[in-house]
């Protein structure tokens, strides 16, 4: 066993969910984990609490499903490489048809206890202004989207890069006993999971153009002038930036009705609103898609014209942060160290991938990484072949540095299977074939 006082330990700053992932994977291996989280002592413009891995743009993790979808596949290789974050997330799991969504509050807080009981991890809250000093050896920074500005300067300082940034968009959250149930319905597109997951707002032809028209006459939160040529990521739109790209633009995005009937009227609606379960208690719905920078008054008066939302109750309205990310692909090695200074590990969104389980599994990778630097042992990447591999080697190289820009995980990415696969079994074939190398990798099984 690892004589784990003789070790130096691994600082991690930012305590959000790549920060908590790298810190357990780290301790995991029996070596001593600092890990630095600023709030409370240094507010951001999203989060509302001081707790670690705190949800901010949405409560989903997205499909869940293994086999035919890439971040379902993320989440599986996870769960197998023993993810605190997967684990935290499968405990406080809400119905959300095929997707995995979370309680917030319940998963932070299991994040929060399973990390402050482990004793080779000290939580320390303090800000970290600037680069790491000399004498951290072994760094992971993980300081996700909302980089404080002093560190955020210092990286850019250093690398001689200009960080890219872009905005990120909250979407509302609404008090389920406030939404008029006489209007609204349960039912997931196609009945998929429970078949009652989202409770769903219908808009005819005439309510959905009038919502259109209210929704871009709206008062908009203003950019300070260094902000104004800061662009989206495509991701994460605000509904009235989609809905300035033409008046039918939601109606094929977020408000699409496909897949829904509304028993009301027993026919398929023109437009749908869609809300998702935000907390386990059932009391709070998210809607789905409609991040907006509207400014808060605006955002009840237009949201309340949704029929089945006359009378809604906001726990939380949307709202607009500014996100950053580095060029990977120039700036980072293949276990996302800093070219131009090694004792420095990158991880999570600041790396360059969107979302909250990319984030993560960022965070599980560089984890890894600086538990084998710290241990002197070498560990080799996970397969390109696999989505861990897969994301790592689109931040690390995959992707044009001159283009990069934010990423999902998707099949995109992978190895294509082989030829003879027939096309509508590629994704099941490229699944099998990830867990499989995946399970060589993590030692599961002898390799070949």
């Amino acid at each position: 066993m690892t004589d784990t006082p003789s070790l130096a330990p691994v600082h991690v700053v930012g305590g959000g969910l790549a920060g908590s992932e790298a810190a357990w994977q780290i301790s995991r291996r029996g070596v001593p984990v600092v890990l630095h989280e600023m709030r409370p002592v240094r507010a951001t413009d999203a989060h509302s609490t001081d707790g670690l891995a705190e949800l901010v743009c949405s409560n989903s993790f997205r499909s869940d499903d293994p086999v035919s979808n890439a971040v379902g596949l993320l989440h599986e290789e996870m769960r197998r490489a023993g993810s605190l974050i997967m684990r935290a997330a499968d405990a406080h799991r809400v119905p959300a048809g095929g997707a995995l969504a979370v309680d917030r509050h319940g998963f932070s807080a299991a994040v929060e206890a399973a990390l402050t009981a482990e004793p080779l991890v000290a939580i320390v809250r303090e800000e970290v202004p600037d680069l790491p000093p000399a004498d951290w050896a072994n760094v992971v920074i993980a300081t996700g989207p909302l980089t404080s500005p002093p560190l955020a300067e210092a990286i850019r300082a250093f690398t001689g890069e200009d960080s890219l940034s872009f905005f990120d968009a909250i979407a509302p959250i609404v008090h389920k006993d406030s939404i008029d149930m006489s209007r609204a319905w349960f039912q997931s597109r196609y009945d998929k999971g429970d078949g009652a997951d989202y409770i769903n707002c219908a808009l005819d032809r005439e309510q959905y153009y009038a919502f259109i028209e209210a929704l871009l006459a709206g008062e908009k939160t203003d950019f300070k002038e260094w902000e104004k040529n800061t662009p989206y990521f495509e991701g994460c739109l605000p509904i009235e930036v989609m809905a300035e790209r033409g008046p039918d633009t939601l109606a094929f995005g977020p408000m699409k009705p496909v897949g829904l009937t509304d028993p009301h009227t027993a026919r398929r609606p023109f437009a749908v609103v869609q809300l998702r379960q935000d907390n386990a208690l059932g009391t709070l719905y998210n809607m789905v898609g409609f991040q907006t920078k509207l400014k808060h008054g605006e955002q009840t008066r237009v949201f309340r014209t949704i029929p089945g939302l006359e009378n809604a109750a906001f726990a939380r309205l949307g709202g607009l942060h500014r996100n950053t990310f580095i060029n990977s692909p120039r700036l980072l090695d293949a276990t996302l160290r800093l070219k131009a200074r090694p004792a420095l590990r990158f991880a999570g969104q600041v790396t360059g991938v969107e979302g909250y389980v990319e984030s993560a599994a960022m965070g599980l990778i560089a984890g890894r990484f600086a538990a084998a630097d710290a241990l002197a042992e070498v560990l080799s990447p996970p397969p390109p072949t696999t989505a861990l591999g897969a994301l790592l080697n689109h931040v690390t190289g995959g992707a044009d540095a001159k283009s990069f820009q934010p990423m999902n995980v998707n099949f995109g990415l992978f190895p294509p299977p082989d030829t003879r696969t027939r096309k509508g079994d590629r994704k099941a074939a490229q699944s099998a074939r990830a867990l499989a190398d995946l399970d060589r990798w993590l030692g599961r099984v002898e390799a070949a």
